[in-house]
């Protein structure tokens, strides 16, 4: 298997699910200080939990997994879906043995909930723990095969494991299932760095291949220039491939290729 496919030893990202939030990077972030008032007594479990999804938005991260173990003592129901954000909370904070416990005990609580099958296998590979992180991906697939980022996670564990031909089936699968998930990269999730230049290049032809066969122009000429300004140095292939037969027929194709954006120093 060449570089046609995919990027060798590039992990691209690892999508967390299961929590309405915004993307975070792969360094831990820092808690806010705290300024929150315990939770209240005569509060509901369903109203303790949306309080420390507003706090876990906040930042305040203590307080909203105090918030969410004040819920879990309330509710008999639930339960998974709870450990679950507390395994994300405390993921955010770099907490990874924290984290691993409270994705296990959503699945003892839920075996079949697959958003903690993926949560746990984003641990695993995180930790460098590829197969086991394969397999987590593969039952949370199992549970819920339509969705992109389960999808989209398997792939960069085998990417991980420089099997890139399964690579390349499952993140078409996920493009598949969602157009913007190479734009979104799900509700929330775990970035990882590209290892060189080169990969970073390489990734974005890929990704302007993938969307150029998909006859979404705009963002296969987007990513076909970012590949140029990170150096790609096979860009010749535009002309080769027959994924970039309708996008040679654009006018901006011609217009970009005649311009050679000057790669971007590192």
């Amino acid at each position: 298997m060449t570089r046609r496919f995919w990027i060798g030893s590039l992990l691209v990202i690892a999508c967390l699910v299961g929590f309405s939030a915004a993307q975070t990077s792969s360094e831990p972030a820092a808690a806010a200080p705290s300024r929150v008032q315990p939770p209240s007594a005569t509060a509901t479990a369903r109203e303790l939990e949306k309080s420390a999804d507003e706090l876990r938005q906040e930042k305040l991260y203590l307080d909203a997994i105090d918030y969410y173990r004040e819920a879990l003592k309330r509710s008999r129901a639930n339960l998974a879906v709870l450990h679950n954000k507390i395994g994300i909370t405390q993921l955010q904070m770099g907490r990874y043995p924290e984290a691993k416990k409270s994705f296990e005990r959503a699945i003892k609580s839920d075996k079949n909930y697959p958003d903690a099958r993926n949560n746990l296998g984003v641990i695993h590979y995180i930790q460098k723990k590829y197969g086991r992180a394969i397999k987590e991906y593969r039952k949370a697939i199992a549970l819920r095969e339509d969705s992109a980022s389960f999808h989209s996670n398997l792939g960069t564990a085998y990417f991980a494991r420089k099997e890139f031909e399964k690579a390349a089936a499952e993140y078409q699968r996920a493009l598949d299932l969602d157009p913007d998930v190479f734009e979104h990269r799900s509700l929330a999730g775990v970035s990882a760095q590209m290892s060189s230049p080169e990969d970073r290049a390489y990734y974005n032809f890929v990704l302007a291949r993938m969307y150029a066969k998909a006859g979404n122009l705009d963002r296969a000429l987007n990513y076909l220039r970012k590949a140029m300004e990170e150096g790609y140095k096979e860009i010749g292939k535009v002309y080769e491939e027959n994924e970039f037969a309708g996008l040679r027929k654009d006018p901006r194709f011609s217009e970009l290729m005649a311009s050679k954006p000057l790669a971007i120093p590192q």
